[in-house]
């Protein structure tokens, strides 16, 4: 028997299945009958479904039940087949898990009709119907129950009646499926339902099927106003598109995945998928999950009978590194983006390094892969760049391609070589590249990466154990001013701060007011900030940034782009704007990174000149 489900529940998310019905019509199953019967029919195939979503990482797989009722059932002809059914798709769902430590939930479904006041059923037939099926998902042996896609919440009170008459302690999920303004089919809105369930007797209280991650979210964050108990979120893969006549889901497994982190951030505890889900979404709403779960770990392992383990002293960020302790003194610093070479000639970007070393710049930040391009590793040429060149690398590290010991590896071998500098970011997708068949690991994203880091600087591993002597990381972040979803940019940041993020570097600035308000808005979690520089190319190449990389640049800067008259004065107009941008964030922020597009370093140091000559062309303060 699995471990009890309710105080899972207090400890950390679970992840549920995705969609039955969406496999089976994929496997040639037409929806002109009854999925429920295969349960008696065809076993083997839904006992296939429920392995695939099992090896693809679900703690709960729900039975293939869900219109398992005698009103659903006898539109086939098989209203007296209920309790075969029902017992059927438990035991089918019990053998399947019988190798797994997870949980099977009862799915029981709406009944299909009205009910009373709005139909002929009344609410005595309606409880007596989900009785008759409960009873033998009971008999079954599933662990609790799935209340799935009720859109009248008098008719899910009445399921819920009828749990109880049958067992008082099984648990109970009761879900609600919503249109886009949060309301249930019969206009009950979060406020109200979310108390109703709770008083009825839910121990889990969300929402399933609906419009889509989005919507949901913004449902789930009322109902969590609306009561303690914990939350359900199991949305489908989005609105379904028609396409040829049949309703296709396009939302990626990707996307599916960064909505479950934004629904565990949002309190839900049992994350899943419905409509159009399939075990690629669960797979990597699997990583996505494991980010809650190495936060967990990395701030507090205790074992029973075992004292937790201490953190070793951290490091002091001045003695860190050269970059750390001038960010601790409150000086101004510099950094000049180097990319790593498609091959494996690093002459052009190490004459580079020693260029910028010669003119004062602070340290080379060297990106992983961006936009998900195949390079050289930016670890290896970071260490090429200090032991060759001298100057300080800060390196970037990306959650893409890695799991969780893949980066706890690389970070302690990075420690280890000498290199102290980290930018953590999630990192650009795979399908952004040139391989867009490449496939991502993100088990966790930028946040988790700074907890796993911080962990390291004490002295710990992602599971909290010992290592000894810390890492000396100087921990910095990404940050995005100009993002069209601001107030979620501003959360992510403080989380980033909570987890150990010591200074942030932007994107590039083109629009003051943008970074203004940002470090308006980061006031009470404030870190050091470090500006984005980008000494723009041609017009083409601030369209490209406006319009692809989603970078504000303003209508006056892209007509100051396109006035110019040749590429030599295009090249001009772009360093004088750097300049300017420069110059107006010199005051409010403590640092700037300058990009050097196409490998034209000249074009980065000509950018700070504009600091003046006082100690170096990358000043001081």
């Amino acid at each position: 028997m699995p471990r009890n489900f309710l105080e899972r529940l207090k400890t950390s998310p679970i992840l549920c299945d995705g969609a039955m019905g969406t496999l089976l019509y994929s496997k040639g199953v037409f929806i002109n009958r009854s999925y429920d019967e295969l349960n008696l029919s065809q076993p083997e195939l839904i006992r296939g479904v429920h392995h695939e979503y099992l090896q693809a990482g679900a703690e709960i797989i729900e039975t293939n039940t869900f219109g398992g009722n005698s009103f659903r059932l006898g539109r086939y002809s098989m209203g007296d087949k209920v309790k075969d059914v029902n017992l059927a798709g438990a035991r089918v769902a019990r053998e399947a898990a019988k190798s797994f430590d997870v949980w099977v939930a009862g799915s029981v479904g709406p009944l299909g009709i009205r009910i009373e006041p709005l139909g002929k059923t009344s609410f005595e037939e309606t409880r007596a119907a989900f009785r008759e099926q409960i009873a033998a998902l009971i008999e079954g042996g599933v662990d609790l129950l799935m209340f799935e896609t009720f859109g009248y919440i008098e008719e899910l009170h009445q399921a819920l009646l009828a749990a109880r008459d049958v067992d008082a302690k099984i648990p109970l999920v009761a879900q609600v499926t919503v249109d886009e303004d949060s309301n249930a089919l019969d206009g009950s809105t979060p406020e109200i339902f979310a108390p109703r369930l709770e008083e009825w007797g839910a121990d889990v209280i969300g929402c399933n099927c609906s419009v889509g991650p989005v919507a949901m979210l913004e449902a789930v964050e009322r109902i969590r106003a609306a009561t303690s108990l914990p939350l359900a979120a199991q949305p489908n893969a989005g609105i379904p598109r028609s396409v040829d006549g049949r309703n296709i889901y396009l939302c990626s497994p990707e996307y599916m995945a960064s909505y479950a982190r934004k629904f565990v951030a949002a309190g839900v505890r049992l994350v899943g998928g419905c409509c159009g889900t399939t075990p690629d979404h669960i797979r990597v709403m699997k990583n996505a999950l494991r980010v809650g779960e190495a936060r967990t770990k990395a701030a507090t392992v205790a074992v029973k009978g075992e004292a937790v383990p201490k953190s070793a002293p951290a490091v002091p960020l001045e003695k860190r590194s050269r970059l750390g302790a001038k960010i601790a003194a409150g000086e101004f610093v510099t950094m000049v983006e180097i990319v790593p070479p498609k091959g494996t000639d690093v002459l052009k970007e190490l004459e580079g390094g020693k260029f910028l070393k010669s003119v004062g710049v602070d340290a080379i930040n060297i990106p992983d892969s961006p936009r998900a391009s195949a390079r050289m590793s930016n670890q290896a040429l970071s260490l090429l760049m200090q032991q060759q060149v001298g100057i300080e690398a800060v390196l970037h590290y990306t959650c893409r391609d890695r799991n969780v010991l893949c980066i706890q590896s690389d970070l302690l071998g990075a420690s280890a070589t000498g290199i102290h500098n980290l930018i953590c970011i999630t990192g650009d997708p795979p399908k952004m590249g040139n391989y867009p068949d490449a496939t991502a690991v993100f088990d966790v994203d930028a946040i988790g990466l700074v907890n796993i880091v911080h962990n390291l600087n004490r002295g710990q591993d992602i599971g909290g154990n010992p290592l000894g002597t810390g890492t000396g990381f100087v921990i910095g972040v990404g940050a995005n001013p100009g993002v069209q979803n601001l107030d979620e940019e501003i959360k992510r940041f403080e989380y980033k701060v909570q987890a150990g993020a010591e200074y942030a570097v932007t994107q590039p600035v083109f629009d003051l007011c943008l970074l203004e308000t940002f470090l308006k808005r980061i006031e009470q979690f404030r870190i050091p900030v470090i500006a984005g520089i980008w000494p723009l190319q041609s017009a083409r190449n601030a369209e490209f940034m406006k319009n692809e990389l989603r970078v504000s640049v303003p209508d006056s800067i892209l007509q100051r782009m396109t006035n110019a008259k040749t590429p030599e004065a295009a090249r001009e107009e772009g360093v004088a704007i750097a300049r300017e941008m420069l110059m107006a964030v010199r005051g409010v922020v403590q640092g700037a990174q300058i990009s050097a597009p196409m490998g034209r370093y000249s074009a980065a140091v000509d950018v700070l000149e504009a600091l003046g000559n006082s100690g170096s062309a990358a000043g001081t303060s």
